[in-house]
Protein backbone atom coordinates (compact mmCIF):
# COMPACT_ATOMS: atom_id res chain seq x y z
CA UNK A 1 0.00 0.00 0.00
CA UNK A 2 2.73 2.29 0.46
CA UNK A 3 4.79 1.78 -2.48
CA UNK A 4 1.04 2.35 -4.12
CA UNK A 5 0.26 5.76 -2.24
CA UNK A 6 4.11 6.81 -3.23
CA UNK A 7 3.35 5.76 -7.15
CA UNK A 8 0.17 7.47 -7.17
CA UNK A 9 1.76 10.97 -5.18
CA UNK A 10 4.92 10.79 -7.95
CA UNK A 11 2.00 10.61 -10.71
CA UNK A 12 -0.14 13.20 -9.49
CA UNK A 13 2.91 15.55 -9.12
CA UNK A 14 3.74 15.04 -12.55
CA UNK A 15 -0.07 15.83 -13.07
CA UNK A 16 0.26 19.39 -11.39
CA UNK A 17 3.47 20.08 -12.90
CA UNK A 18 2.31 19.64 -16.27
CA UNK A 19 -0.97 21.51 -15.57
CA UNK A 20 0.94 24.40 -14.18
CA UNK A 21 3.27 24.65 -17.04
CA UNK A 22 -0.27 24.96 -19.21
CA UNK A 23 -1.22 27.90 -17.55
CA UNK A 24 1.47 29.65 -17.72
CA UNK A 25 2.06 29.05 -21.44
CA UNK A 26 -0.61 29.57 -24.57
CA UNK A 27 -1.83 32.96 -25.99
CA UNK A 28 -2.02 36.17 -23.70
CA UNK A 29 -5.36 37.25 -24.06
CA UNK A 30 -6.89 40.92 -23.84
CA UNK A 31 -10.51 41.63 -23.89
CA UNK A 32 -11.43 45.20 -25.37
CA UNK A 33 -14.73 46.46 -24.26
CA UNK A 34 -16.83 49.00 -26.12
CA UNK A 35 -20.55 49.97 -26.25
CA UNK A 36 -20.78 48.19 -29.64
CA UNK A 37 -19.46 44.36 -28.21
CA UNK A 38 -16.32 43.03 -26.91
CA UNK A 39 -12.84 42.68 -28.99
CA UNK A 40 -10.97 39.72 -28.21
CA UNK A 41 -7.18 39.99 -28.84
CA UNK A 42 -4.53 37.77 -28.81
CA UNK A 43 -0.78 39.25 -28.09
CA UNK A 44 2.31 37.46 -29.96
CA UNK A 45 4.86 35.73 -28.13
CA UNK A 46 7.32 36.75 -30.76
CA UNK A 47 7.05 40.51 -30.58
CA UNK A 48 7.58 40.29 -26.84
CA UNK A 49 8.87 44.20 -26.34
CA UNK A 50 5.14 44.72 -27.31
CA UNK A 51 3.19 42.61 -26.08
CA UNK A 52 4.94 42.77 -22.18
CA UNK A 53 4.28 46.81 -22.33
CA UNK A 54 0.77 46.10 -24.28
CA UNK A 55 0.19 44.22 -20.74
CA UNK A 56 1.60 46.60 -18.16
CA UNK A 57 -0.37 49.30 -19.70
CA UNK A 58 -4.04 47.40 -19.70
CA UNK A 59 -3.51 46.11 -16.02
CA UNK A 60 -2.37 49.70 -14.86
CA UNK A 61 -6.12 50.63 -16.55
CA UNK A 62 -4.28 53.29 -18.83
CA UNK A 63 -6.54 52.40 -21.80
CA UNK A 64 -9.79 52.27 -19.53
CA UNK A 65 -11.95 55.79 -20.63
CA UNK A 66 -9.58 56.33 -23.66
CA UNK A 67 -11.10 56.77 -26.87
CA UNK A 68 -11.35 55.50 -30.40
CA UNK A 69 -9.71 58.57 -31.74
CA UNK A 70 -9.17 58.15 -35.80
CA UNK A 71 -11.87 55.83 -37.46
CA UNK A 72 -11.30 54.99 -41.14
CA UNK A 73 -13.84 52.71 -42.65
CA UNK A 74 -11.92 49.99 -45.11
CA UNK A 75 -8.55 50.83 -43.28
CA UNK A 76 -8.40 50.69 -39.18
CA UNK A 77 -9.65 51.79 -36.27
CA UNK A 78 -7.14 53.67 -33.89
CA UNK A 79 -6.99 54.11 -29.88
CA UNK A 80 -4.41 54.85 -27.08
CA UNK A 81 -3.91 58.38 -27.05
CA UNK A 82 -3.97 59.29 -23.36
CA UNK A 83 -5.70 63.18 -24.41
CA UNK A 84 -8.49 61.42 -25.45
CA UNK A 85 -9.39 60.61 -21.75
CA UNK A 86 -12.44 63.50 -21.07
CA UNK A 87 -11.62 64.73 -23.90
CA UNK A 88 -13.55 68.11 -25.08
CA UNK A 89 -15.81 66.91 -28.25
CA UNK A 90 -14.35 68.18 -31.76
CA UNK A 91 -11.15 68.55 -30.34
CA UNK A 92 -8.53 66.96 -32.90
CA UNK A 93 -6.51 64.04 -31.21
CA UNK A 94 -3.66 61.63 -32.13
CA UNK A 95 -0.42 62.96 -31.17
CA UNK A 96 -0.42 62.13 -27.22
CA UNK A 97 1.86 59.64 -25.83
CA UNK A 98 3.48 58.10 -22.95
CA UNK A 99 7.06 59.48 -23.38
CA UNK A 100 8.89 56.69 -25.01
CA UNK A 101 8.78 54.47 -28.02
CA UNK A 102 9.61 50.93 -28.54
CA UNK A 103 11.64 49.18 -30.68
CA UNK A 104 10.44 47.93 -33.98
CA UNK A 105 9.55 43.93 -34.14
CA UNK A 106 8.62 42.44 -37.61
CA UNK A 107 7.70 39.46 -37.85
CA UNK A 108 7.22 38.60 -41.44
CA UNK A 109 4.44 36.08 -40.78
CA UNK A 110 2.43 38.40 -39.13
CA UNK A 111 0.76 41.00 -41.71
CA UNK A 112 -1.86 43.52 -41.98
CA UNK A 113 -4.49 41.00 -42.24
CA UNK A 114 -8.08 42.35 -40.89
CA UNK A 115 -7.82 41.88 -37.52
CA UNK A 116 -4.40 42.66 -37.15
CA UNK A 117 -3.20 44.13 -33.83
CA UNK A 118 -0.71 47.19 -34.50
CA UNK A 119 1.16 49.94 -33.12
CA UNK A 120 0.69 53.33 -34.13
CA UNK A 121 3.86 54.97 -34.82
CA UNK A 122 5.34 58.32 -35.90
CA UNK A 123 6.45 58.17 -39.86
CA UNK A 124 8.91 60.00 -41.91
CA UNK A 125 12.33 60.51 -41.70
CA UNK A 126 12.53 61.47 -37.88
CA UNK A 127 11.54 58.00 -37.15
CA UNK A 128 14.05 56.02 -39.63
CA UNK A 129 14.01 52.66 -37.25
CA UNK A 130 10.09 52.71 -37.42
CA UNK A 131 9.76 52.89 -33.23
CA UNK A 132 6.34 51.64 -32.39
CA UNK A 133 4.13 54.26 -30.10
CA UNK A 134 4.53 53.46 -26.42
CA UNK A 135 0.60 53.15 -26.34
CA UNK A 136 -1.05 54.17 -29.55
CA UNK A 137 -2.82 50.92 -31.39
CA UNK A 138 -4.82 50.23 -34.63
CA UNK A 139 -6.64 47.58 -35.82
CA UNK A 140 -7.37 46.74 -38.90
CA UNK A 141 -10.73 46.53 -41.14
CA UNK A 142 -9.21 46.73 -44.49
CA UNK A 143 -10.94 45.34 -47.54
CA UNK A 144 -10.82 42.19 -49.68
CA UNK A 145 -8.61 42.35 -52.78
CA UNK A 146 -8.08 41.02 -56.10
CA UNK A 147 -5.03 38.92 -57.20
CA UNK A 148 -4.62 41.64 -59.52
CA UNK A 149 -4.55 44.77 -57.29
CA UNK A 150 -2.18 42.83 -55.15
CA UNK A 151 0.37 42.12 -58.27
CA UNK A 152 -0.27 46.21 -58.64
CA UNK A 153 0.70 46.79 -55.53
CA UNK A 154 4.01 44.67 -55.28
CA UNK A 155 4.77 46.78 -57.92
CA UNK A 156 4.12 50.07 -56.28
CA UNK A 157 5.66 48.57 -53.22
CA UNK A 158 8.89 47.55 -54.99
CA UNK A 159 9.34 50.92 -56.55
CA UNK A 160 9.12 53.04 -53.61
CA UNK A 161 11.44 50.57 -51.99
CA UNK A 162 13.99 51.50 -55.30
CA UNK A 163 13.50 54.91 -55.02
CA UNK A 164 14.31 55.22 -51.34
CA UNK A 165 17.28 53.31 -51.94
CA UNK A 166 18.25 55.41 -54.43
CA UNK A 167 18.01 58.40 -52.27
CA UNK A 168 19.83 57.04 -49.81
CA UNK A 169 22.76 56.32 -52.10
CA UNK A 170 22.48 60.28 -53.82
CA UNK A 171 22.26 61.68 -50.15
CA UNK A 172 25.56 60.19 -48.77
CA UNK A 173 26.87 62.18 -51.78
CA UNK A 174 25.15 65.09 -51.37
CA UNK A 175 28.44 67.47 -50.05
CA UNK A 176 30.37 66.34 -53.47
CA UNK A 177 27.48 66.95 -55.64
CA UNK A 178 26.90 70.42 -53.99
CA UNK A 179 30.43 70.98 -54.12
CA UNK A 180 30.26 70.60 -58.07
CA UNK A 181 27.27 72.78 -58.50
CA UNK A 182 28.82 75.36 -56.40
CA UNK A 183 32.25 75.24 -58.67
CA UNK A 184 29.69 75.12 -62.00
CA UNK A 185 31.82 71.81 -62.89
CA UNK A 186 28.79 70.47 -64.91
CA UNK A 187 31.13 67.59 -66.26
CA UNK A 188 32.29 66.73 -63.07
CA UNK A 189 28.72 66.51 -61.53
CA UNK A 190 27.26 64.49 -64.46
CA UNK A 191 30.23 61.83 -63.95
CA UNK A 192 29.97 61.74 -59.99
CA UNK A 193 25.80 61.23 -60.75
CA UNK A 194 26.91 58.14 -63.41
CA UNK A 195 28.82 56.94 -60.71
CA UNK A 196 26.50 56.72 -57.61
CA UNK A 197 24.10 55.60 -60.19
CA UNK A 198 26.08 52.70 -61.93
CA UNK A 199 26.80 51.29 -58.39
CA UNK A 200 23.37 52.02 -57.06
CA UNK A 201 22.03 49.74 -60.06
CA UNK A 202 24.66 47.36 -59.07
CA UNK A 203 23.52 47.02 -55.21
CA UNK A 204 19.94 47.04 -56.19
CA UNK A 205 20.38 44.07 -58.71
CA UNK A 206 20.99 41.90 -55.33
CA UNK A 207 18.67 43.86 -54.01
CA UNK A 208 15.57 40.75 -52.75
CA UNK A 209 11.89 42.41 -54.15
CA UNK A 210 9.12 42.83 -52.36
CA UNK A 211 6.60 39.55 -52.93
CA UNK A 212 3.71 38.65 -51.35
CA UNK A 213 3.57 35.27 -49.91
CA UNK A 214 0.70 32.72 -50.41
CA UNK A 215 -0.70 33.13 -47.11
CA UNK A 216 -0.45 36.74 -47.30
CA UNK A 217 -2.44 36.53 -50.75
CA UNK A 218 -4.63 34.27 -49.11
CA UNK A 219 -5.80 35.79 -46.18
CA UNK A 220 -5.87 39.22 -48.53
CA UNK A 221 -7.84 38.02 -51.25
CA UNK A 222 -10.82 36.57 -48.61
CA UNK A 223 -10.64 37.83 -45.18
CA UNK A 224 -9.28 41.38 -46.46
CA UNK A 225 -6.94 43.70 -45.10
CA UNK A 226 -4.46 46.67 -45.85
CA UNK A 227 -1.25 45.26 -47.52
CA UNK A 228 0.80 48.31 -47.96
CA UNK A 229 1.14 48.70 -44.36
CA UNK A 230 3.78 45.49 -43.94
CA UNK A 231 7.20 46.07 -42.98
CA UNK A 232 6.04 49.39 -42.03
CA UNK A 233 4.44 49.16 -38.69
CA UNK A 234 4.77 46.17 -35.96
CA UNK A 235 1.99 44.03 -35.80
CA UNK A 236 1.78 42.06 -32.54
CA UNK A 237 -1.48 40.74 -32.14
CA UNK A 238 -4.77 39.69 -33.75
CA UNK A 239 -8.29 39.98 -33.13
CA UNK A 240 -10.03 36.38 -32.46
CA UNK A 241 -13.43 37.35 -31.50
CA UNK A 242 -15.42 40.48 -32.51
CA UNK A 243 -14.65 41.01 -35.75
CA UNK A 244 -18.25 42.27 -36.48
CA UNK A 245 -17.47 44.41 -34.05
CA UNK A 246 -14.27 46.22 -35.64
CA UNK A 247 -16.85 47.08 -38.98
CA UNK A 248 -19.36 48.66 -36.43
CA UNK A 249 -16.88 51.34 -35.30
CA UNK A 250 -15.56 51.56 -38.59
CA UNK A 251 -18.73 52.77 -40.24
CA UNK A 252 -19.38 55.60 -37.02
CA UNK A 253 -19.75 58.95 -38.74
CA UNK A 254 -16.59 61.26 -38.13
CA UNK A 255 -15.20 64.71 -38.37
CA UNK A 256 -12.72 66.19 -40.79
CA UNK A 257 -9.81 64.53 -38.39
CA UNK A 258 -11.84 61.06 -38.73
CA UNK A 259 -12.58 61.14 -34.99
CA UNK A 260 -15.93 59.58 -34.37
CA UNK A 261 -18.60 62.49 -33.67
CA UNK A 262 -19.96 60.29 -31.13
CA UNK A 263 -17.19 59.06 -28.56
CA UNK A 264 -16.33 55.79 -28.85
CA UNK A 265 -15.07 54.56 -25.53
CA UNK A 266 -12.40 51.67 -24.75
CA UNK A 267 -12.03 49.15 -21.78
CA UNK A 268 -9.49 46.42 -20.94
CA UNK A 269 -8.81 43.79 -19.51
CA UNK A 270 -6.27 40.42 -19.51
CA UNK A 271 -8.35 37.44 -19.60
CA UNK A 272 -5.54 35.03 -19.92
Amino acid sequence: MKKFLALLLIVLTGIGISCGRAEKGGDTLVLLKTEFGNIKLKLYDETPGHQKNFIKLVNEGFYNGLLFHRVMENFMIQGGDPDSKNAQPGARLGSGNVGYTIPAEFVPKYFHKKGALAAARTGGPSNPEKRSSGSQFYIVQGAVMTAGALDTMEMALNNRSRNEFYKTKFDAAANELNECKKNNDLDGFNVLVAEIRAQADSLWATHETIAFTPEQREAYTTVGGYPSLDGEYTVFGEVVEGFDVIDKIAAAETDKNNRPLNDIKMEMEVIK
